[in-house]
């Protein structure tokens, strides 16, 4: 009875520091403030730089064409919201 008691005992003092543990590896891994805003900047410009890139080539692009023409502007800032948005869910998968 003794002997079950201690192994127990001993089972109890394991699992209450492999607790203690988590803890403080849950406490070093927290993000920051910084680290977050970081990280959301991060993913706005994932985002915005496909959509602004497709705008200027697609503005170039129909400057070069005789007339007046849009269609690869936007079709261009179309791409890049897709290109954008597939980059986002990437980023944030990892």
């Amino acid at each position: 009875m003794a002997g079950e008691r201690r192994n127990r005992d001993e089972e109890l003092r394991q699992q209450v520091i492999r607790q203690a543990k988590r803890m403080k590896q849950a406490e070093h891994d927290r993000r920051t403030l910084l680290a977050q805003t970081i990280y959301i900047g991060t993913l706005g410009l994932v985002f915005v730089l496909p959509v602004v890139a497709g705008a200027y080539l697609g503005r170039w692009i129909d400057e070069l064409a005789d007339g007046y023409s849009t269609r690869w502007t936007l079709s261009l800032i179309f791409l890049g919201v897709v290109v954008g948005g597939v980059n986002v869910y990437l980023l944030i998968r990892e």
